[in-house]
């Protein structure tokens, strides 16, 4: 089904409820993936291997179901892992959400899976490591879920012109949600934690993590009351189990994509070059401690400045595509992206405030690059089919990438740097950006039926 998609028009309510699943949500990627879950599973992992939890070094392995895996690679491998398996979750939650009369109870249903799975990490103690890996895989597979769902309401929110601006504010709001839950988790590690007892240490990380399970779950609430049930123009036609419905649904589509071959070049080229954003952010925390030796207090202040600056930077950077246009701007921000890669490497162990820099230089061009990339691709989807689009999409979003994490983990395996793994990221911004300019984009939204912009 193609055709121009008219959205009914939504008022200020709606899209301010539209705008909180980014508020309670970014809390998981903020305080969950980009700071405390990788340090506390690598900790809870080393101590598994046998090795001291204050140890500076640990070249210890653990062997999950048999396989040996070095303690630092475990986090790394769990995250390549969790994203392999959406490849399989979230396409058919798109086809699902757009088969279904009702989209907000499987809106709900997924980020109360993920919120409880988060929340359970209070249970990973010791050296519970295959625990806390379940526990993510679960919440990260049901965050990307919950996602595809609330990205399928945009294009029924806002016509071509305004997707930009919803889109970014939407990601603004996110990242100032998650930013305001990450300074009380500051406020409680630096009052609480104590010097020379590491343990403490896990202890307070594992809370901040629960925390987020805790502020994700409540401030769903908010788009569930505020959001109008917005059914895909597919559901009429559905007929029967809407769960077999969409999985019958999702092979006709992957069949159907063919025919808009410029969309999925667009497709690829997101998902190589946000695979190495969602590395950075993923990684960042693990490459401050393990790498460079610095603080939990330390990595949250930069993570602190890096949501602040970024609420800033996504508003910012959508108010530049409205003058240069979305490709353009996304564009500008890859090419910012490679000088933080490469000065990420240069970074002296021990010294905090090069890191805070560099976290300044992320928060800038983070969030709109992102926002601007989901409402483009909001106009490459034809009617009708915006959850299933969205679940391709969903494979590379917030806090999911796996070919990053994977030549992270097994550069630093074969090397034992994270050093020389933050390097190796530079291809994607590279390739990514490449293929991106080379996207026909007008041509390619006509193609699938829909109005282009005026300025892309």
């Amino acid at each position: 089904m193609t055709g121009t998609q008219t959205p009914v028009p939504a008022g200020r309510r709606e899209r301010t409820g539209w705008y909180f699943y980014d508020w309670a949500n970014s809390a998981f990627s903020t305080t969950v993936i980009t700071v405390f879950l990788g340090p506390f599973l690598t900790s809870v992992t080393e101590q598994a291997a046998g090795c001291a939890i204050d140890a500076d070094e640990c070249n210890g392995m653990v062997h999950p179901f048999g396989i040996p895996v070095a303690a630092g690679s475990y986090y790394a491998y769990l995250v390549s892992l969790s994203v392999l398996l959406t490849v399989f979750v979230l396409p058919v939650m798109g086809a699902i959400a757009d088969r279904a009369p009702r989209k907000k109870p499987l809106l709900a249903g997924a980020a109360f899976l993920g919120a409880t799975a988060t929340i359970s990490m209070a249970f990973v103690t010791g050296d519970r490591y295959l625990l806390g890996g379940l526990l993510f895989l679960i919440a990260n597979i049901a965050f990307g879920a919950a996602i595809v769902v609330y990205n399928s309401f945009l294009p029924q929110l806002a016509g071509p012109d305004d997707r930009d601006r919803i889109s970014s504010r939407g990601w603004a709001i996110g990242y100032l949600g998650g930013g305001v839950l990450l300074a009380l988790n500051l406020v409680a590690v630096i009052v609480l934690s104590e010097d020379g007892n590491p343990q403490r240490t896990l202890d307070l990380a594992r809370w901040s993590i629960v925390s987020a399970g805790v502020w994700w779950a409540a401030f769903t609430a908010v788009p569930l009351l505020w959001l109008r049930e917005r059914p895909g123009t597919e559901s009429s036609a559905a007929k029967g189990n809407v769960l077999t419905d969409g999985f019958k649904q999702l092979g006709h589509t992957i069949k159907a994509m063919r025919a808009y071959p410029l969309t999925i070049f667009f497709l690829g080229a997101y998902l190589i070059y946000n695979d190495g954003i969602q590395t950075v952010i993923a990684l960042a925390s693990q490459f401050g401690t393990e790498e460079l030796k610095l603080d939990q207090s330390t990595l949250i202040i930069t993570i602190l400045i890096v949501q602040f600056l970024a609420f800033g930077g996504a508003l910012l950077l959508g108010a530049l595509a409205t003058r240069i246009g979305a490709r353009k701007t996304i564009l500008l921000s890859l090419a910012l992206w490679l000088v933080v890669v490469t000065a990420a490497y240069w970074l002296p162990e021990g010294e905090p405030l090069p890191f805070m820099l560099l976290g300044a230089g992320i928060g800038l061009v983070m969030g709109g690059s992102q926002a601007l990339s989901r409402s483009l691709f909001s106009q490459l989807i034809p009617a009708g089919r915006e959850g299933e689009y969205y679940g391709f999409y969903e494979i590379s979003d917030k806090g999911t990438s796996w070919l990053g994490p994977l030549f992270f983990g097994l550069i630093f395996q074969l090397t034992n740097s994270y050093r020389a793994g933050i390097v190796s990221l530079m291809v994607f911004f590279l390739v990514g950006g490449v293929l991106l300019a080379f996207v026909p984009l007008r041509r390619a939204i006509t193609a699938v039926g829909n109005t282009p912009p005026k300025l892309l």
